[in-house]
């Protein structure tokens, strides 16, 4: 079989003519007919060029890989127990399943409170304000994405280094006005932040505590690109210290801009070639501006690479790093690229598994990781929890959060016009009957619930549910508290799941259970 992705999909916003008959091998329609116009990647290819590398409208869409990835967790099971409990008295009334505790904490130095194992990883586009509110309401870490810069139409910097962000600001309060003690609003920074100074920026104007240091760019490993349609947009940008191509202060680039000529202006941002030392210094510059929580991410480089980068993140006391598999993504990078660069989240997780069994054996410092990459439901959540204890102990889930914010917001929108979205007049036509978790908010805000944002209640609904089934699940093995779980709470069922994850079947366990009868 094949795991290619067809060449015609809603990421570039294109179809196949005949999708029942597809040559698997190259993605195409088996028969490519003489008066096709070319609906597909490749039709899109001889009108757009390179235009066609990245998907369609990623400024107000988000995208995901389609590969069909030879192993994710749908290839594992749940486990269940009949007998006792841990972690809570082994007592019917006792032992319910909303007792299951998983607060979590984040940080070595400055441990931060947080509601439940779970970041919302870097977003800074799309509905971004109730993504951090609902992180916010929910007692979770949540990440500002890269590059905001470039997006604030009120930058103002010296030379290349920025002296106010408003964007960044706003951003910012977005949490913190909900923001209750549990959780944080991390800053990321690419290299392109990093020569402008952001996190210094940050840290001393804006009272940032916590920052991300990524490797890579967009939403995957290489560096940002970006088309400027406008002279004066691709002046300003390289005024402000980015990278454009071809040179827009070139008169004869200029020129040919303005007769419709040659290559159109495109920013590019730096592509990060890092240095362990200089990680490790910077690490150690970033605390001594008062960062209290440094942390990195990382996507499913060569495992050479991650295992440089958790012997960095070990020896300079890294408070977190996040490794994010193949599957997930916001969707700025190369479609292809999207598709066909790097593993998913469990052999990911696996791999980096192994690689903090290594380091603890030696008497390493263990940071804490988080496994991103596709997560979206609480089975999911569970399952990346029980694989990756104890050395793994948080989960990203990105995409599925931001769509709960953006129909959150749709639905509130479509509420406050008198008009129920279609499939929920069942509820009721009030904010209070569609939202059945608002209650809860109105509890802990009183008069204040009034003002949160539709979609951050959808942010935090949705995590609520993710949170709640968590627990049950939890219930279901018998043990209450997070650091309980383990790689025994899940069972492989395919034999490449046996072989990734060396965890024993059903089978196995079976026939050991019936040497012990």
């Amino acid at each position: 079989m094949s795991y290619n992705a067809p060449l015609g999909n809603p990421t570039t916003n294109t179809r196949l003519r005949s999708p029942a008959h597809l040559s698997p091998a190259s993605g195409m329609c088996a028969a490519c007919t003489a008066d096709c116009l070319g609906a597909c990647e490749i039709g899109l290819s001889a009108l757009r060029g390179e235009e066609a590398l990245l998907p369609f409208g990623a400024d107000v869409n988000q995208f995901a890989s389609e590969k069909d990835y030879p192993l994710d967790f749908s290839h594992f099971a749940i486990n269940g127990r009949a007998f006792g409990a841990r972690g809570i008295e082994a007592d019917p009334d006792t032992a319910v399943y909303r007792k299951a505790d998983i607060r979590a904490s984040l940080g070595r130095a400055h441990p931060l409170p947080c509601a439940a194992p779970i970041i919302l990883p870097a977003m800074a586009k799309l509905a971004w304000r109730e993504y951090f509110a609902g992180a916010a309401l929910s007692g979770v870490p949540v990440v500002i994405g890269e590059d905001v810069l470039s997006k604030d139409p009120c930058l103002e910097m010296d030379g290349h280094r920025v002296t106010r962000a408003p964007l960044v600001a706003e951003m910012l309060e977005a949490f913190r006005i909900y923001h209750r003690g549990q959780g944080d609003i991390f800053l990321q920074a690419n290299c392109d932040d990093e020569h402008h100074g952001l996190l210094e920026y940050a840290i001393s104007k804006l009272g940032v505590r916590s920052v991300e240091l990524k490797f890579g760019q967009a939403a995957k490993g290489i560096q940002g690109m970006g088309i400027v349609p406008k002279l004066e947009d691709a002046r300003r940008f390289k005024r402000l210290g980015w990278l454009v191509l071809p040179d827009p202060d070139d008169p004869q680039a200029a020129a040919a801009h303005e007769r419709g000529e040659g290559p159109r202006f495109e920013k590019i941002g730096r592509l990060p070639i890092w240095e362990a030392e200089a990680l490790a210094l910077r690490v150690r510059r970033l605390r001594e501006l008062g960062a209290e929580r440094v942390a990195f991410k990382s996507g499913p480089f060569d495992p050479r690479d991650i295992a440089l980068i958790l012997r960095i993140v070990s020896e300079a006391g890294v408070d977190l790093v996040t490794l994010d598999g193949a599957g997930g993504g916001t969707g700025h990078s190369p479609v292809r690229m999207m598709d066909e660069w790097g593993v998913g989240a469990v052999s990911l997780e696996c791999a980096a598994r192994k690689m903090l069994a290594a380091l603890e054996a030696k008497g390493a410092f263990l940071p804490q990781v988080a496994i991103a990459g596709g997560f979206a439901t609480e089975d999911q959540v569970f399952k990346g929890l029980a694989l990756g204890a104890p050395h793994i102990g948080f989960v990203g889930v990105g995409r599925a959060a931001m769509a709960a914010a953006m129909v959150g917001r749709r639905a509130g929108e479509a509420i406050a016009r008198g008009e129920v979205p279609a499939g929920y007049e069942r509820f009721g036509s009030s904010l209070e009957s569609v939202f059945a978790d608002y209650r809860l908010l109105k509890a802990k805000y009183g008069q204040e619930a009034a003002k949160i944002p539709t979609g951050a209640i959808g942010v935090f609904s949705y995590l609520n549910r993710l949170t709640s089934g968590m627990r049950m699940l939890m219930a279901l093995n018998r043990k209450f508290t997070l650091d309980l779980l383990g790689p025994e709470d899940i069972l492989p069922l395919t034999p490449e799941a046996l072989r990734v994850s060396a965890l024993p079947s059903y089978e196995e366990l079976a026939e050991r259970a019936a040497a012990e009868i």
